[in-house]
């Protein structure tokens, strides 16, 4: 692990011979002339030049390894502290710890069960706060990725919980080949010479904290620390907002995902590991029970539970909390507007808790209040 800074190399500085103001960027000047106009620039360049390192934003860079990953959501030992605004470099596995490779290899080949990268401590964070997560780029870190059932493990097939009296569907594996200057990832049919390009979509299947009450908690189990939500909404451009429930809120991250429909059917995506990088937040007093999504256009809430009714029960009640804190509504009313323009996202239907992201465009929403 390493950390350095990040910032524009400016110098400003104006020509002897002419007073013509010139800017160096990377070691390249650029005269920009000699008018009003031109100065203004300049001295905006110089005040940029004067801030530069307090402008400047600490990048730790941690690499993730079968060596160091952990299986369980809990309060451990960190890998990494950082302060508030920090940005992460990282990488994850994929949920197999990279085990398999060609066609052939079987999933008793796999390292473990959605490996994780962490945990993150974060400076000033303590119970009652959220953990903000910026997510800045998501890409895959490969050419391959891998899909495979396992019996016992789907939606719609029989398991330990569903038993059904016909025999289980036998183990299957399947390689899905990345392009990454299209942005696809290629379905081969096992069974048939078809195939279909499928549009990648890099996003974290793991994300969470620590869970409260000293729990530790199996990497496949979502609940309200996080964990394993599948949730393509933990993706580039989107905040992720947890509830800290433990001195730094101590972030795990894994489970990379390039595609996945929507309830993860046959129990995995299109899996992958990732390259990652993150900015990392506290926001002192603000207290919530569940994980929260924010883009630019909406607001998201998670519920995880079974039934699944019971999980959209629990996001619509959070995401009515939530407009009715920052955005005035009242509770009756913000239940009324959603009952017209809220949505339900199914994230999956396969683990040991159903999760559902329930959602509002922010164009319906009053305007957020002041802090």
């Amino acid at each position: 692990m390493k950390s350095g800074y990040d910032y524009l190399a400016v110098r400003a500085h104006i020509h002897s011979k002419n007073r013509q103001p010139t800017i160096t960027i990377a070691n390249r000047k650029l005269t920009i002339g000699n008018t009003p106009e031109a100065r203004v620039i300049f001295r905006l360049f110089a005040v940029i030049l004067l801030a530069g390192p307090a402008l400047a934003q600490n990048v730790v860079h941690y690499t993730t390894t079968n060596d160091n990953v952990k299986y369980v959501f809990a309060t451990a030992e960190p890998v990494a502290r950082l302060k508030p605004g920090d940005i992460l470099d990282t990488n994850t596995l994929d949920c197999f710890g990279n085990g398999l490779k060609k066609p052939g290899d079987t999933l008793s080949m796999a390292k473990g069960d959605n490996p994780l990268a962490g945990p993150f401590y974060v400076e000033g964070a303590e119970a009652g706060d959220t953990l903000t997560v910026k997510i800045l780029d998501l890409q895959v870190d490969g050419d391959m990725g891998i899909g495979a059932f396992s019996p016992g493990f789907g939606a719609i097939n029989g398991s330990h919980y569903t038993p059904v009296l016909e025999p289980p569907l036998k183990e299957r594996v399947w390689f899905y080949p990345i392009d990454h200057a299209a942005k696809t990832a290629t379905f081969k049919a096992l069974d048939s010479d078809f195939s279909v390009k499928i549009p990648v979509h890099p996003f974290f299947g793991c994300i969470g904290v620590a869970p409260a009450d000293s729990e530790a908690r199996s990497s496949l189990v979502p609940a309200e620390f996080g964990g394993n939500m599948d949730s393509p909404e933990a993706s580039v451009g989107n905040t992720v907002y947890f509830p800290v429930n433990v001195k730094g809120g101590l972030l795990y991250l894994g489970d990379g995902h390039a595609a996945m429909g929507d309830g993860e059917i046959a129990g995995s995506a299109v899996e992958v590991p990732l390259k990652a990088r993150l900015q990392l937040g506290v926001i002192k007093g603000r207290k919530i029970s569940w994980p929260q999504f924010e883009s630019d256009d909406a607001i998201m809430t998670v519920g995880a539970y079974r039934p699944l009714e019971d999980a959209v029960r629990i996001g619509y009640t959070e995401l009515v909390a939530w407009i009715h804190r920052d955005y005035g509504l009242s509770n009756l009313d913000a239940y009324e507007l959603l009952s017209k323009v809220g949505k339900i996202h199914m994230n999956e239907m396969v683990d040991p808790n159903y999760v559902v992201v329930t959602s509002v465009e922010k164009k319906y929403l009053p305007p957020k209040k002041q802090p």
